[in-house]
């Protein structure tokens, strides 16, 4: 049975869908006014992750995964840079879309808008004007009346007295109580604005997502995710609101996502310290990325480093190495076995770090299997190999294209990979032709019994990052 942690309840419990056989999943995303970075690209892979394993284990997942295009951040860096904001928010949103696309995510179901969900907004504070939770100020502004949600604090876990010592009235604020939070700006100076029945502005943040969820997948859902930085106080809001206008229980089950780390302190924009997806993507190749993320448990922390990186590298060239040769199969033998441990893994809360071990105890098997010569159990471990990790998003790829075309291969940040390939130092090595010509020129040499000219060329090319394997009169190759 398949177990997640709740951060509501703060522990595991067995998954149990509202509808059975079906799962109804929201995500946040990014609010799009620069790159995504490292921990942009965590939270998509992992809940691309937990898709791809939900639908596999035969659940009709419907995915929605908001964008945020009207926000303080938007308006800001919009004015800093002289443009549209629609011209920006378009930018964005097609480099978040390639950075995704790069790391294998799949997209979507759904990727509500916030402007475009204007409508559903406006409708769910008026709800919350109604019925007392919200009140309009002074200044035009409308505030949602914290205190009146008993509740409040549950998914934090702060009483209120707690979240009072931290709260502020901002310059410009006009509220009621220090804890109220906003729910829509009155129109500024210079700034988008949309006609309401109090008045012209745009909405705060919080309501956009609970307004785009509860459309999208009605007032009550089964998972509710996003990074560790949204559980307070953005998801705390969401489920006042939505709970208040709806009248009902918002969210079954509150996945949230750790931080990834450079040196033990939070990666973050605001702090300076972090990576865009694009940036590390020039260092790395993107499964190796994909891979990386997917070594640490969702929930913990994720500590970035070239090390880790290349230790994930390493790992997934043994996988290829181990399939070389093997035909995939579109269908064929699984070793149960070893199903039965990637499966115990990933219904334990998505235990992504088990289910990477239980592919390197399948590698270990195939190998071993291989150079036994027993092609039949090889053929099946590797089918076993590759069924498994289609749910991690890993080892779809043709093993030979994938150990020639750059997998093994880290490069600097100011490189420009095209048409030469870095090698592990950072420096040009020999292009895919060039190492096909110096093989030929290698066989020749052997044919003519020509030893030191063979060994030579063998040396020059390890000396290039290159890797000659001889097996059964045929020569293959793949980066180091």
């Amino acid at each position: 049975m398949l177990q997640i942690f709740n951060s509501l309840t703060r522990k595991k419990a067995t998954f149990s869908p509202i509808t059975p056989g079906q799962v109804r999943l929201y995500v946040c995303g990014m609010t799009v006014y620069d790159y995504c970075h490292l921990g942009h690209a965590r939270v998509m892979v992992v809940f691309d992750t937990v898709v791809r394993y939900l639908r596999d284990r035969g659940f009709k997942v419907t995915y929605i995964r908001n964008i945020t295009d009207i926000d303080d951040k938007i308006i800001n860096r919009a004015r800093e840079n002289g443009e549209d904001i629609g011209v920006l928010t378009e930018r964005f949103i097609q480099a978040m879309n390639e950075d995704a696309n790069a790391l294998g995510v799949l997209p979507p179901d759904a990727e509500p808008r916030a402007t475009v969900h204007m409508p559903h907004i406006l409708e769910m504070i008026e709800k919350l004007l109604e019925k007392g939770y919200a009140y309009t100020a002074k200044n035009g502004d409308v505030y949602y009346r914290v205190r009146k949600f008993k509740p409040y604090g549950a998914l934090s876990g702060k009483t209120l007295d707690e979240l009072k010592i931290g709260a502020r009235v901002e310059v410009g604020e006009d509220k009621d109580d220090p804890l109220d939070f906003v729910l829509w700006k009155a129109a500024k100076p210079g700034e988008p604005q949309w006609d309401s029945a109090w008045g012209p502005g745009r909405p705060g943040w919080h309501i956009e997502c609970s307004a785009m969820s509860t459309v999208c997948l009605g007032n009550h859902f089964d998972i509710h995710g996003g990074g560790m930085d949204l559980k307070f106080p953005h998801h705390e809001n969401e489920i006042a609101q939505s709970e208040a206008a709806t009248g009902k229980h918002f969210v079954n089950t509150w996945m949230h996502v750790g931080f990834v780390q450079l040196d033990k302190e939070k990666m973050s924009k605001s702090l300076g310290n972090f990576f865009t997806v694009r940036e590390v993507l020039k260092q790395f190749d993107p499964e190796v990325i994909r891979y990386f993320i997917l070594g640490a448990h969702y929930r913990s922390p994720l500590d970035y480093s070239n090390e880790n990186l290349d230790d994930s590298m390493k790992t997934l060239v043994g996988f290829y190495i181990a399939l070389r040769g093997i035909p995939k199969q579109t269908s064929g033998e699984i070793v149960k076995e070893h199903e039965h441990a990637f499966c115990a893994a990933m219904d334990d809360d998505f235990n992504t770090p088990k289910a990477l071990a239980v592919l390197s105890s399948v590698t270990r098997a195939l190998n071993t299997a291989k150079s036994a010569g027993n092609g039949k159990l090889a053929a099946s471990l590797a089918n076993t190999l590759r069924y498994l990790a289609e749910p991690l998003g890993l080892l779809q790829g043709d093993p030979e294209k994938r150990l020639q075309g750059g997998l093994a291969i880290r490069g600097t940040l100011s490189a420009t990979l095209h048409p030469f390939k870095m090698d592990m130092r950072g420096t040009v090595s020999l292009s895919d032709d060039q190492i096909e010509k110096l093989i030929q020129k290698r066989s020749e040499a052997r044919k003519n019994k020509d030893w030191a000219e063979s060994d030579h060329i063998r040396d020059e090319l390890k000396a290039q990052g290159v890797i000659l394997e001889d097996t059964a009169g045929q020569t293959t190759w793949r980066r180091q």
